[in-house]
């Protein structure tokens, strides 16, 4: 055998053994994608094209720092639900001897969830058919109910798994879909590079809040916690559980960030005006051609379906949690939970909702959640009597308190904003 033949045969087992790889990893994902499914959303995309085509590469940093901190907390819930075989809601309702602070907490579970979720809901859904309306030129309005119906569907048939394997592949699909978009755009490496380092460019604040925000959603601790169960029956599965999380989070983060820098390398300094993610869609075929138009369509698209299935499906868990239900996607009462907020979603995207005003009303249900939740979630993970050997660390609380931390201050500035305070 000649050298380039020998030489040619190497390459190919290496790409073999690569795509394999691709392919192993790709096999792991599971829970966390689910929860990527839920946080790449409309709202997630549009925050994101708005952070580009305003403030160019310089918040990038802010999308890495949304990404760790939900590692941080997603790792903590997961680890809690393959442990204890109890979801988050169920640990809060079992925590507290008191029955006033039992009441109170179940309380705040139903009502917070409950209400983030009906209104991220309605976002989610007009988001989406943003995206068909772009490519079809038929009104929203007439897409978001038929974008509801669809995960109506799905959610009806009662499958976890089934809902699983559609949301990792539309996953993979907004990953293909946002990064080659951002590869074709031809960014400038070293303003990525430099994007990196914390800034805060004059008058970006909220948009740095709302990136975070949009990523660290306090439903998704929920329905993590509740999915895991599906998936592991042991604590022998907490290393995969983190193999998936790591994938799973780590290519959520490049999705929004390839959208930041596509909106960038797009819009940046050019003085055209995008006030969402479906503007955008629109202003990027004159720029590079009809199929960019419909290519970003799609994947805003799959960002609306893929969270129109999840809010629900966390707003099921939480509450059932909570109030001691069945975690049964068969089961009468957990159906008639996802079914309210569907159907929210439903009405209020047919009667024209805009969606900007849905996502400001998530973003103070957002605000009342997210630090509640995150001080919960670290006040449960040390139970010892409860998670033995699996209890948080010196590590893990620590960047949990961190977190926590910066959910308390932002909340507070997302309410300040809402109320118009700030």
């Amino acid at each position: 055998m000649s050298t380039s033949t020998k030489e040619s045969s190497r390459m190919n087992q290496m790409e073999q053994e690569s795509s394999k790889g691709f392919i192993a990893k790709l096999k792991t994902m599971g829970p966390a994608a689910v929860v990527t499914a839920a946080f790449i959303g409309p709202g997630t995309v549009t925050t994101a094209s708005l952070a580009g085509a305003n403030y160019g590469y310089a918040l990038l940093w802010a999308m890495v720092f949304s990404v760790i901190a939900t590692i941080v907390l997603q790792e903590m819930s997961a680890r809690l639900g393959i442990v204890t075989r109890k979801g988050l809601g169920e640990a809060l309702r079992e925590q507290f001897d008191n029955p006033v602070m039992k009441y109170v907490s179940i309380f705040l579970v139903i009502s917070a969830i409950g209400i983030g979720c009906a209104a991220y809901e309605t976002g989610n859904i007009l988001g989406g058919a943003l995206g068909l309306e772009a490519v079809t030129g038929i009104s929203m309005n007439i897409w978001g109910p038929l974008m509801g119906i669809g995960a109506f569907a799905l959610l009806y048939t009662g499958s976890y798994k089934l809902v699983e394997k559609f949301l990792v592949g539309l996953v993979v699909a907004m990953s293909c879909i946002f990064i080659t978009t951002a590869i074709i755009v031809r960014p400038d490496l070293g303003m990525i590079a430099k994007g990196l380092i914390p800034s805060v460019p004059e008058g970006s604040v909220f948009i740095v809040i709302a990136l975070i925000g949009t990523t660290v959603v306090p439903y998704n601790l929920f329905l993590h916690s509740s999915a895991v169960q599906e998936r592991w029956k042991d604590a022998s599965g907490i290393s995969e559980s983190k193999a998936d999380i790591l994938v799973s989070m780590i290519l959520g983060g490049l999705i929004s960030m390839a959208v930041i820098v596509t909106a960038s390398a797009a819009f940046f300094g050019t003085g055209i005006a995008i006030s969402n993610a479906g503007e955008m869609a629109q202003q990027l075929e004159p720029l590079l051609g009809s199929w960019a138009k419909n290519i970003f369509a799609l994947g805003l698209f799959s960002a609306g379906l893929s969270s129109a299935v999840t809010a629900p499906l966390a707003a099921a868990y939480a509450t059932a949690g909570a109030l001691g239900w069945e975690k049964d996607m068969k089961d009468k009462k957990f159906r008639i939970i996802w079914m309210a907020v569907l159907i929210i979603g439903i009405v209020f995207s047919a009667i024209g909702l805009k969606p900007l005003s849905a996502i400001i009303f998530a973003q103070a249900a957002n605000g009342i959640m997210l630090p509640i939740v995150a001080i919960f979630l670290l006040y449960v993970m040390n139970n010892k009597s409860r998670l033995n050997e699996y209890v948080n660390s010196k590590a893990s609380n620590i960047l949990g308190f961190m977190v926590v931390l910066v959910a308390i201050g932002l909340g507070l500035k997302s309410l300040a904003k809402v109320f118009g305070l700030m």
